[in-house]
């Protein structure tokens, strides 16, 4: 391997230099040729170099494009080990905000310069500032491992100025009577389903995967949760359990008799068909049922993940500790400060009032309430 000047003739009768690197790279012999020597001497200095770090294969690494990468490495051999829901987000976000645009680029070109610019693309073309900001994560994930792999010296979207997210709004727990007002324009099933949600804090994934040997006496054990009709672990990976109150004892209790005392290893809220619910049945659900029950109690806007908000205010307001309030909703202590902090700050100082007792106090406002409006009742 060395630099080598080359002297031809032109058609012209004029002279012609070139700067010619050649080198061998395993049983194939490759080279380079440069317009000027400093050029041709940085290319030799570079081979030298990673032929002793044993590096000289990826002399060329970086060349394949965003795309390429993506569906060739990224998605095979990094992106299957996500869980199924998160990989249809990062598959839907990538090839709606990020392929478009960089698909074609190679990989070593890629800048930071280039991730600001797309980033203040999509949002001037009217997409929001979290879904943009998902779109650079997942393109941040897919560099990282670029990075990792030694196809790109190092990841751009770490050096990109990143615009910052709105301040998102304040959580507002829906009170135990607000619940009992939706559960009582709910179907039986779905009552059951609403006091899982408000009254044990589960995620509507993990209420879906419940099975009946999950309630216990005293606690309901949470160790699976269902995403895209299929069971998987929980949203951390990890299992917990989480206080059973009595009211929503009772409410599990009598929804099991109505179901004809099923097995301990068949789901508390089956489908129709007796399996997991589809991912198209949930948002069925959502969209229809759980629509009309907001509308018909007079909530404005309400998700069912919102409605574990209203377990976690009924801990606070209990006197628990942040720590006690993390470990039943299945987060870190940081996160139940940054998310409820506002909660804790107003419940300081007032008087603490039972979980139990003010789900009771709520169920008997609540029926006094049907009594009254009932045919008969009214003035």
């Amino acid at each position: 391997m060395s630099v080598q000047k080359r002297i031809w003739k032109r058609n012209d009768g004029t002279t012609g230099v070139a700067w010619w690197v050649r080198w061998q790279e395993g049983e194939r012999w490759r080279s380079a040729t440069f317009a000027r020597k400093k050029d041709a001497d940085a290319l030799d200095t570079e081979i030298r170099r990673r032929r002793r770090l044993g590096t000289l294969a990826l002399l060329d690494a970086g060349t394949e494009t965003l795309d390429e990468y993506t569906s060739q490495v990224w998605a095979p051999a990094y992106a299957s080990q996500l869980q199924p829901k998160t990989q249809a987000v990062y598959a839907a976000v990538y090839d709606r905000h990020v392929s478009p645009t960089l698909g074609t680029v190679e990989l070593r070109a890629i800048t930071p310069a280039i991730v600001t610019q797309l980033q203040a693309d999509r949002l001037r073309a009217g997409a929001g500032p979290p879904v943009v900001r998902k779109a650079i994560v997942v393109l941040g994930a897919i560099l990282q491992t670029a990075a990792e792999s030694g196809r790109i010296a190092s990841n751009p979207v770490r050096l990109a100025k990143k615009r910052k997210l709105p301040e998102r709004p304040e959580i507002v727990p829906l009170a135990p009577v607000t619940i009992e007002k939706l559960r009582a324009r709910a179907s039986p099933r779905d009552a059951v389903l609403l006091s899982v949600l408000a009254y044990a804090g589960l995620r509507p994934g993990e209420a879906l995967a419940l099975r009946w040997a999950d309630v216990r006496e005293r606690t309901i054990l949470v160790e699976r949760a269902l995403a895209l009709g299929g069971v998987k672990g929980t949203k951390t990976g990890r299992s917990r359990t989480v206080r059973l109150l009595s009211p929503l004892a009772a409410d599990l209790r009598q929804w099991r008799m109505r179901c004809g005392r099923p097995s301990d290893h068949e789901l508390v809220f089956p489908g129709h068909d007796g399996k997991p619910w589809s991912e198209s049945a949930y948002q069925s659900w959502r969209r229809r049922a759980f629509k009309r029950a907001l509308t018909a109690a007079g909530i404005e806007h309400a998700r069912p993940y919102d409605l574990r908000h209203s377990f976690a205010s009924l801990l606070i307001q209990e006197g628990r500790s942040v720590v006690d309030v993390a470990r039943q909703l299945g987060h870190s202590a940081t996160m139940t400060l940054r998310v409820y902090g506002h909660v804790l700050d107003e419940f300081a100082d007032a008087p603490q009032q039972n979980a139990e007792g003010a789900i009771l106090v709520a169920r008997e406002s609540s029926a006094a309430h049907r009594l009254h409006i009932a045919p008969g009742n009214g003035p």
